[in-house]
C-alpha cells in the first residue's frame, strides 16, 4: 500500500503500476509482461524492481498474451500491459481463446484507453475495447475512476481467479475517492445521493459526472445521484435498480462508444426489471480524432456540461413515461 492515497491529478495507469509493483513485492509468483510500452503502461515500475520477472516483447501483443497463458498454466500471475487498442484489438483471438476460453488467471492492464489518448488520433483511441471484453464469456471488466481506485483495483485483482481486463487512461485526473478504497466491493459506489436523477459513470467520466450533479443543482434545483461502475462486468444490478427506482430516470456517461458500453449494460438490466428513460453520454458510430486529450473529450460533448445537457433532456420525459419499480414490498 502506497503511504498516502494521491490527492492532485494522477493519472490511472499511474496507479496501476504502483500496485504491480508492490504487488511484486508480496507475492513471487507474479510475473509482468510488456509490449514494448512499459514507460507509458507503468510496467516499468515492477520491471526496474524485478528484472527476472518482467519480460519486453516488443511489438508482439498476441504473442505476449499467448506467453502469459503459458505462465499462468504452470502457477504464474501474469499481468499483460500495453495500450487497450492492441490489448482488446489486435491480440483478440489470443485473449479470447487462449485466456478467456480457458478461464486462466491472466490480468490485462489495458493502458491508454478512450479519446483522451489524444495526439494519436483515431487509429490508437480504443473506443470498442469494453464492448469486446463484455461480449467475451468468463472475462470480468473493470475501469477504475481514478488513481487510488485503479490502485486498489490492481491490487484486488491478485485475489481474484477469472480472467481480467482493467482499462486505465492516459491523463492526469482529478481524484473521486480521499483515500485508497478497501475494496471495490459489488463494483458499483453511490458517490452522491440524489433523488431527481440517476448519472450513471465509469472511468474518466466520474468526476464529470460529480461536476454535472454540482451544476444541475446550482443551475436547476435538481439532485442528482452520482454512481460509479467500475466493474462493468458482471454489473452489479441492485444499486442500479436502487437508484433508478429512486429517480425514475437516468444519463450514463463513459469514454467509449455507446454501443456495447455501460448504456447497454445499464439498459438491459433497467428494460427488463424496471423500465426507465435513461439517456446516453458517449460517442456514436463514429471513430476518435486527433488532438490534445482534452480537446477530444469536448469535441465528443465528453464533459461535465455534456451530462448536464443530456440530463436535462433526459428530465423532459420523467413525468411522461416513469413507472413504479417492479420490485419492493408492494409487488410482493
Amino acid at each position: 500500500m502506497p503511504a498516502e492515497a494521491k490527492t492532485e491529478p494522477t493519472p490511472t495507469r499511474a496507479g496501476y503500476g504502483d500496485a504491480l509493483a508492490d504487488l511484486g513485492e508480496s507475492h513471487d509468483d507474479v510475473v509482468a509482461l510488456d509490449a514494448d510500452l512499459a514507460v507509458s503502461t507503468q510496467a516499468i515500475k515492477f520491471g526496474k524492481k524485478f528484472p527476472e520477472r518482467f519480460f519486453n516483447v516488443g511489438a508482439a501483443e498476441a504473442n505476449m498474451m499467448s506467453m502469459a497463458c503459458g505462465l499462468a498454466a504452470t502457477g504464474k500471475v501474469p499481468y499483460c500491459s500495453t495500450f487497450a487498442v492492441f490489448a482488446a484489438g489486435r491480440a483478440y483471438d489470443q485473449v479470447r481463446l487462449g485466456i478467456a476460453h480457458n478461464e486462466l488467471k491472466v490480468r490485462i492492464g489495458a493502458s491508454h484507453g478512450g479519446v483522451s489518448l489524444g495526439e494519436d488520433g483515431a487509429s490508437h483511441q480504443m473506443i470498442e475495447d469494453i464492448a469486446l471484453m463484455r461480449a467475451m464469456p468468463r472475462m470480468t471488466v473493470v475501469v477504475p475512476a481514478d488513481y487510488n481506485q485503479a490502485y486498489r483495483a490492481t491490487a484486488e485483482s491478485y485475489e481474484r481467479d477469472e480472467p481480467m481486463y482493467m482499462r486505465f487512461g492516459r491523463p492526469a485526473t482529478p481524484g473521486v475517492y480521499d483515500d485508497i478504497p478497501e475494496t471495490l466491493g459489488t463494483g458499483v459506489d453511490v458517490l452522491r445521493e440524489g433523488k431527481d436523477i440517476s448519472l450513471i459513470g465509469t472511468g474518466h467520466m466520474v468526476w464529470r459526472a460529480l461536476e454535472a450533479a454540482e451544476s444541475l443543482e446550482a443551475e436547476d434545483g435538481v439532485e442528482a445521484e452520482v454512481l460509479n461502475v467500475s466493474i462493468v462486468k458482471p454489473l452489479h444490478s441492485e444499486t442500479v435498480l436502487e437508484s433508478l427506482g429512486k429517480t425514475g430516470v437516468a444519463v450514463t456517461a463513459e469514454e467509449h462508444r455507446v454501443v456495447g458500453g455501460l448504456a447497454d449494460a445499464v439498459r438491459q438490466v433497467a428494460a427488463e426489471q424496471h423500465p426507465v428513460p435513461i439517456f446516453a453520454v458517449g460517442l456514436g458510430d463514429e471513430f476518435g480524432i486527433s488532438g490534445t486529450g482534452e480537446a477530444c473529450m469536448e469535441h465528443f460533448g465528453l464533459t461535465a456540461r455534456g451530462i448536464a445537457d443530456r440530463a436535462r433532456e433526459a428530465l423532459v420525459l420523467k413525468p411522461i413515461v416513469s413507472r413504479p419499480p417492479l420490485f419492493g414490498p408492494e409487488w410482493t
